[in-house]
């Protein structure tokens, strides 16, 4: 098949985590023999952090703005054979507009952020998505599962709908030798949001309050700062070193120099359930024990006995006591799981499954990868 997609970014990973699964994603499908194009805009604040500009497994187009794009855009999405659209795109409701105006392509919507889009919704339309296109599409799928497709079917008329979940790249995230300077007792990634802080507060930054002899690594940017000097305006213990931003290559690393790594989900993500992090899939590639909150539909990716579920600073303690020997067992078991079912490997054959699916039967599209 001949993919044309247009998404939030494909070139830089900082303050998003759409990169990340779209890079896994579309290598895969570069490997399984289909052809990929991606737009994206070139919006200030990724270019300024930008991994790459091109890349082997897919043509990388970054653009302007839509008016200067839309000629070229269109013509390359006309002789597709499916054409995404998605969430957080600039200008994405217009250009739904027109991709949906195209007669040959399969045309979908692809939603990574489903509970937050569907959210905003009920209140208005959004700059990348209005209510009414929801029917038009061949196909919506959703990064979050579970009972939010019924919603998207019954209450928005999605024709077809199915979980499209985020993936690992096995040949990006694996276990590699640190250095022993790098190492760390504990680590989090991930960018700040104000409904998820309560909870880094919770399950990272206490421990560490509680282990001075210890080292901490918090990765992600957007943390509120101090202009002057950079210092973090929150409670930050010493033993806390911070990362503004580890960029894919480096996710190996972090991971790999952590005797243990946590997982925390956003507030709505975690309200809608069945909406796996990419953290998790990352970690479980590299073989590092897993710690994250609850959410329902975890074990539908992970059962109990691959990783750690924490509500508490003293949950998280008692599993940073655990002897090595343990926590190697549990990572174990999620790494075989992780690349089981968790790839982007997978997660092509997925996606081409739920397409040709929703050709046929639009209303059962959801079983195609249930």
């Amino acid at each position: 098949m001949k993919f044309t997609i247009f998404g939030l970014s494909l070139s830089s990973s900082w303050g998003n985590g759409h990169a990340t699964p779209y890079r896994s994603l579309i290598r895969a499908l570069h490997a399984q023999g289909h052809k990929v194009n991606f737009f994206e805009r070139d919006n200030i604040y990724y270019a300024r952090h930008r991994d790459f500009t091109t890349c082997d497994y897919c043509h990388l187009m970054i653009y302007p703005d839509w008016k200067s794009a839309r000629r070229t855009a269109l013509s390359a999405a006309a002789e597709s054979d499916v054409v995404i659209t998605a969430s957080y795109l600039s200008e994405g409701a217009q250009i739904n507009d027109d991709v949906l105006a195209l007669k040959g392509p399969a045309r979908v919507f692809y939603d990574l952020d489903t509970p937050i889009t569907l959210g905003k919704l009920r209140e208005g339309d959004v700059e990348y998505l209005r209510a009414n296109q929801i029917p038009e599409f061949d196909l919506y799928l959703s990064f979050t599962g579970g009972k939010i497709l019924s919603e998207l079917r019954r209450t928005w008329g999605a024709r077809a709908v199915a979980p499209l979940y985020g993936s690992v790249d096995p040949d990006v995230h694996k276990r590699i030798d640190i250095p022993k300077p790098y190492h760390c007792a504990f680590s989090y990634m991930g960018t700040y949001a104000r409904d998820r802080q309560k909870k880094v507060e919770e399950l990272f930054l206490a421990p560490a309050a509680r282990m001075p002899g210890e080292v901490f690594v918090l990765a992600g940017s957007l943390y509120p700062h101090d202009p002057k000097d950079g210092s973090p305006l929150f409670a930050c213990p010493q033993n806390v070193r911070r990362f503004p931003h580890v960029g894919p290559s480096d996710h190996a690393a972090l991971y790999s120099s952590s005797r243990a790594t946590l997982n925390i989900t956003r507030a709505e993500m975690a309200e809608a359930g069945h909406c796996p992090s990419g953290r998790l899939f990352e970690a479980g590639a590299c073989q590092t024990p897993l710690l994250t909150d609850a959410w329902n539909g975890l074990h539908d990716f992970f059962a109990s006995d691959e990783l750690f579920i924490v509500q508490s600073a003293e949950d998280v303690l008692l599993a940073l006591q655990l002897p090595n020997d343990e926590m190697a067992t549990v990572a174990q078991r999620a790494y075989e799981r992780t690349l089981a079912e968790h790839t982007g490997e997978q997660r092509a054959k997925e996606l081409v499954a739920a397409i040709e699916a929703a050709s046929r039967t639009p209303i059962t599209a959801a079983e195609a990868i249930a």
